[in-house]
């Protein structure tokens, strides 16, 4: 099974962007050394005070500079908001910085009103699938060079590197997602952390939509990664009250409450005790929107969902109490999971 992190650059309390920033940055190399296969950051608008990932194509310049061998992208990059050739170029160019490594992760989501106005972005669309596949297809298309030559863009040219083009990859939470990335023969990440209840429907979409891409860069066959908010502690009690922090993070936002996430205690308080401990095997259709356990409850745990999905991939999502918590976390799923590490041979 490989292993991959999508990082959210969280401020941390008491601290700044600079501070969330180098905490990725330390994310990703960490990540690198214990084996995972990408890193992954967002792409979050209006919360600047308590996260910092706004801009995924300015941080993984940051990050390709920093890490040598781990892929690296966007998790997601929100087309809705921009130009698909003004994507595709941004991405050549990280293409060019980091040769081989990049992956365009290709979502949509709106703000909040005001966000979407200050970014220009319609929140009506008359065929919102329809636009969302044309701005994917355009994507492709320009990173591919693959406009016919009597296309009004054929002749445009991007920034290359010699190691081919960025990877894209079609994100999404729902059935809709999963059948553009079919029809379109690309691989599907599917955010289990958002909406976990559709995650068998809309992988199977995917694979029941697929046919087989015409493009250099898409994928002959499915190719499915779920993305989990998971946290990792020395036992599975330990776990769960790490995972407090998500669980009271999640009923915040239900009541539009979105700042800085709370303290364990604060968690725990709010949430009135310490979540249950994730147990070890899920009933038929139970696709928790955070789990948490050991490493051997995790690995357990990634097993079924994956196998429940039909995914090779599983990419962490965390809302953790402070970074030393991830980054422990992430070593101890690493072992569990015994993806190739680097430090054990330091």
């Amino acid at each position: 099974m490989k292993l991959s992190l999508v990082d959210l650059s969280p401020v941390p309390r008491d601290g700044t962007a600079t501070d969330a920033f180098a905490n990725t940055v330390e994310t990703a190399q960490r990540a690198e050394a214990l084996g995972f296969e990408r890193v992954w950051v967002a792409e979050h608008h209006g919360r600047g005070a308590s996260l910092a990932g706004t801009t995924p194509e300015v941080l993984l310049g940051r990050l390709a500079g920093a890490t040598d061998s781990i892929r690296l992208g966007s998790g997601a990059v929100l087309l809705n908001h921009y130009s698909p050739y003004k994507v595709a170029e941004v991405f050549a160019t990280l293409d060019a910085l980091a040769p081989g490594r990049i992956d365009a992760g290709l979502g949509r989501a709106n703000g909040s009103p005001a966000v979407d106005r200050a970014l220009q972005t319609s929140r009506r669309v008359q065929n919102p699938n329809e636009d969302h596949t044309e701005k994917i297809e355009a994507v492709v298309s320009h990173l591919s060079d693959q406009f016919p030559d009597d296309h009004p863009y054929s002749d445009i040219e991007l920034p290359r590197s010699a190691s081919g083009t960025p990877a894209p990859w079609v994100l999404g939470s729902s059935p809709s997602s999963g059948e553009i990335a079919g029809k379109l023969g690309l691989p599907y990440c599917f955010a289990g952390f958002i909406r976990p209840g559709f995650g068998e429907r809309a992988c199977q979409t995917y694979r029941d939509s697929f046919e087989p891409s015409d493009s250099p860069i898409g994928v002959d066959s499915p190719t499915v990664m779920v993305a989990l908010n998971a946290i990792a502690g020395d036992t599975d009690e330990e776990a769960a009250r790490y995972r407090a922090v998500a669980e009271a993070s999640y009923q915040r936002m239900q009541r539009g409450d979105v700042g800085a996430r709370p303290t364990v205690k604060e968690a725990i308080d709010e949430l009135g005790s310490v979540p249950e401990p994730t147990p070890a095997t899920l009933d038929d259709g139970e696709f928790p929107r955070a789990i948490s356990g050991s490493p051997e409850t995790l690995a357990g745990l990634f097993d079924q969902l994956t196998d429940r999905l039909g995914a090779e991939e599983v990419m962490l999502q965390q809302i953790a109490p402070d970074h030393e918590t991830k980054l422990r976390s992430h070593e101890l799923i690493a072992e569990a999971v015994g993806v190739g590490s680097r430090l054990a041979k330091e």
